[in-house]
């Protein structure tokens, strides 16, 4: 019999099983989806985290008084923390640090404010930022419509804000947020700009922020605990190790760190970033994988199960063809055709259930929608591997019979 053959026999025998078949393919089905879908998410998840980090330029580095803290699955990161980065030496770096760049200095006032127009008010999720005019630059932002903070605004403490997307599109829906004024806390803020949309990675909305001048942030939001950040933007990456390194120095120099002993202080470069949050999720691909393959173990179990049953079952099927001239490879061949059209029928929803329910997931949480041709070939690989693992000891039992013993069975 030629491989066409054998899947038409294939496929006639399936439906004359129909319930057994169906139960095995979405056992198959459901071990490739978990497979194909989560290592889809994570892959779209990558891209977003990659792009999201690149938004601020490879060519940028950013000094804090901690590192990153990275915790996904069961691997973590623990960053080091260092004593504040107060106000004013972080202006005095500004100052300082005369290295070809832009150089902005910023804060974090509130991470759950709630921004109020008239009867409107946001969620308490919003990002208070205090910034300074190179904030934009630095951090990937455009401005929409406006204008940016100025120096004048910093130098004055006028009360004057920057609102991202998210905001502009809750709080005025039909209204022009130029010179409306708004509430940022406890006081209020005149809109001078919207910002330009920057989108999310993994939950962290980059269009729910307001930004208000950084001297506004120190009186009206800090503390004792209050630090800044320093990001300085070069002009080209070529300058990013050198610059690094003046700057470091520069900042030992402001926080007094003596020779000898380790910075006081966090070094980080915005693709060093994405690679450390894309490499704790492998935890998250290994457990997948783990996963989908459990699954499918158990799905060629059942598959065995069937074919076994089938065997039985269509024992005098058997002793007919091999009575018209049927070879123990044609019967062999029959029964591994079985399985492995079986799997590959699975290994199709699964595919499809899997990019599908990864994608939706990925774009959830603010990825971006990808086919993955590398899991999707994989996905077709393994669910042939289970087929023919699982179809060759009944196809072997199945040609192994004995003819004439086969008529006879009833």
């Amino acid at each position: 019999m030629t491989t066409r053959e054998n899947i038409r026999v294939a496929i006639s025998a399936i439906r004359g099983q129909m319930l057994r078949t169906v139960l095995t393919i979405l056992i198959i089905a459901f071990g490739i989806m978990a497979l194909v879908g989560i290592l889809t998410s994570i892959d779209a998840l990558k891209g977003s985290i990659s792009s999201s980090f690149s938004s601020m330029g490879s060519n940028s580095f950013t000094i804090r008084n901690s590192g990153m803290n990275i915790h996904m699955g069961g691997k973590s990161k623990r960053a080091k923390r260092h004593p504040k980065i107060t106000y004013y030496q972080a202006l005095e770096f500004s100052e300082r640090f005369k290295y070809p760049s832009q150089v902005s200095v910023s804060t974090m006032a509130d991470q759950i404010g709630v921004i109020k127009f008239e009867n409107t008010k946001s969620n308490p999720n919003i990002t208070v930022m205090g910034v300074d005019p190179n904030y934009l630059d630095v951090s990937g932002y455009t401005l929409a419509s406006g204008r940016n903070l100025t120096q004048h605004d910093l130098e004055e403490g006028l009360h004057v804000c920057l609102l991202g997307k998210e905001l502009v599109d809750k709080l005025f829906k039909k209204t022009n947020p130029i010179d409306k004024i708004v509430s940022v806390g406890p006081a209020k803020y005149r809109v001078v700009g919207t910002l330009g949309e920057k989108g999310s990675s993994m939950g962290f909305g980059g269009d729910k922020v307001c930004l208000i001048p950084l001297s506004n942030a120190k009186l009206d939001y800090g503390s004792e605990n209050s630090t800044y950040s320093i990001t300085v933007k070069l002009k080209q990456i070529t300058d990013l190790e050198p610059a690094t390194g003046e700057a470091t120095s520069m900042m030992r120099n402001v926080r007094k760190d003596r020779i000898g002993e380790d910075n006081s202080f966090e070094v980080t470069q915005s693709d060093s970033l994405a690679g450390m949050v894309i490499e704790s999720m492998s935890t998250v691909t290994f457990s997948a994988t783990i996963i989908g393959i459990i699954t499918l173990l158990g799905a060629s179990i059942g598959l065995m199960n069937i074919m076994l049953v089938s065997v039985t079952e269509r024992t005098r099927e058997i002793g007919i063809r091999k009575s018209l001239g049927a070879t123990r490879n044609n019967i062999r061949k029959q029964f591994l055709t079985e399985a492995i059209v079986i799997c590959q029928l699975g290994g199709i929803t699964g595919v499809i259930l899997g990019v599908l329910i990864g994608n939706l997931i990925s774009m959830a949480v603010g990825g971006a929608f990808i086919i993955p041709w590398d899991w999707i070939a994989l996905g077709f690989s393994v669910c042939f591997l289970v087929g023919l693992v699982a179809g060759i000891y009944p196809a072997i039992k199945a040609s192994n019979l004995d003819p004439i013993e086969a008529l006879r069975y009833e």
